[in-house]
């Protein structure tokens, strides 16, 4: 029976709030937790003696923290994180390598993880049991992983395998973004996880198993390595959990290589092809670098394209003189131009908008979840239940197996 319906669509608070923080100056600088909260988005109260603290104030309080807690606690921080977070991170990189550094850290009882919370969901299944893994913020979440929600995504699974059970079925790839739920889904399903780094590997090791995948959560990720894989785009179809078969006809699905999950990176799909034009006369030497969670449109019309390693290592390789135009979050390409001033590096998108989940790690909450280790308080701890865990983790050595 199948299981999808037409259903009214609806769009996550996550990414309703993403152009909060947007700004068309170059200062991103934190200002008082109690300044920050009058932007229109959900955060975690605190207690108000952190909302009133001023920069300088929460800089000395968590030093003084972090020196007293030593090894017990090790904090890390993604790489599209605030600058006044990322320098008190033990350890920065993307979100799997931080989930490595973190399971690798036997000495430390504790991981404060400045990130959004399928990163910390990550770093909980792949750290030991005695390890507990914080989220300072409960409220910086992920757009696009709110985008596949597990109910509607079972409900999928359901219908593809209804439809194609007799015709080769579908393995399931999901991105490092997304839930543990749908890390689980994969691993009890003979599917995979991949990084943006991994995806060709991942749909090599799955064509290898079947003639068709089903991609989640974002859909231009897929569509683009799709493309890369000689996938035609005609064999790549859409899947918007709104409507009844995701939209597509039972043929669609038998005929499909690539069955894509319609959601998408809020901040990657701000890039355009325009954008790249305009770089492209201001600069006419200029190299185009994006991320592959940009439209296909912009890949296209790109020079280059990586995930956030590889456009940290192409900038960092580069000659001296050169121009760069990035697409991708402006906290780092900021960093990327701070830590390179022999190069040109700018943001392809004129106003500046951070990622909006990422950016409300404010050091205050920071301050306040080591306050409370010093105290013998754990406080915003992220577990994932054993089951969802043991499911999850085998998607996730898969993925380990392929890189």
């Amino acid at each position: 029976m199948l299981k999808t319906e037409t259903k009214l669509p609806t769009i996550p608070i996550t990414e309703i709030e993403q152009s909060a923080f947007c700004t068309t100056d170059d200062e991103l600088s934190s200002r008082t937790l109690d300044d920050e909260f009058a932007v229109g988005v959900r955060w975690q109260k605190l207690p108000i003696e952190y909302m009133r603290m001023k920069p300088e104030e929460l800089d000395a309080r968590i030093f003084e923290a972090r020196a007293r807690l030593g090894e017990m606690v090790v904090v890390l921080g993604h790489h599209y994180q605030r600058d006044e977070v990322i320098k008190f991170a033990d350890f920065q990189g993307d979100s799997f390598k931080l989930s490595q550094f973190a399971a690798s850290q036997e000495n430390a009882d504790h991981i404060v993880f400045c990130g959004v919370h399928f990163m910390a969901e990550t770093a909980d299944i792949l750290s030991s049991p005695s390890q507990k893994v914080i989220l300072p913020n409960l409220t910086a979440g992920c757009s696009m992983a709110d985008m596949a929600q597990i109910d509607d995504v079972l409900d999928c699974w359901d219908d593809l395998e209804y439809v194609l059970g007799d015709n080769g079925g579908a393995t399931p790839i999901t991105y490092m973004n997304s839930t543990a739920d749908i890390k689980a889904l994969c691993g009890r399903n003979d599917g995979i996880v991949c990084t943006s780094s991994n995806a060709p590997a991942t749909f090599d090791w799955a064509f290898g198993r079947g003639s068709r995948v089903l991609f989640l959560p974002d859909q231009h990720l897929g569509r683009n390595t799709g493309l890369k894989m000689g996938v035609d785009l005609d064999d790549m179809i859409l899947w918007n959990p709104f409507k009844e078969l995701g939209g597509n006809t039972e043929e669609d699905l038998v005929n499909a290589k690539v069955i894509l999950w319609q959601g998408h990176c809020s901040v990657h799909t701000r890039f355009t092809v325009e954008q790249i034009e305009q770089a492209r006369e201001k600069y006419p030497d200029v190299n185009v670098l994006v991320h592959p969670e940009c439209t296909m449109e912009v890949v296209e019309a790109a020079d280059y394209d990586g995930s956030t390693e590889y456009i940290k290592a192409k900038i960092a390789d580069a000659p001296p003189g050169s121009v760069w135009a990035v697409g991708t979050e402006i906290s780092l390409v900021n960093r990327l131009a701070t830590q390179h001033p022999d190069k040109l590096v700018f943001c392809l998108d004129s106003v500046i908008c951070p990622c909006s989940t990422m950016y409300r790690i404010h050091p205050a909450y920071v301050s306040w979840v080591l306050d409370g280790l010093n105290e013998g308080v754990v406080v915003n701890r992220i577990e994932v239940d054993e089951d969802t865990a043991s499911e999850a983790r085998v998607a996730l050595d898969r993925m380990l197996s392929v890189v």
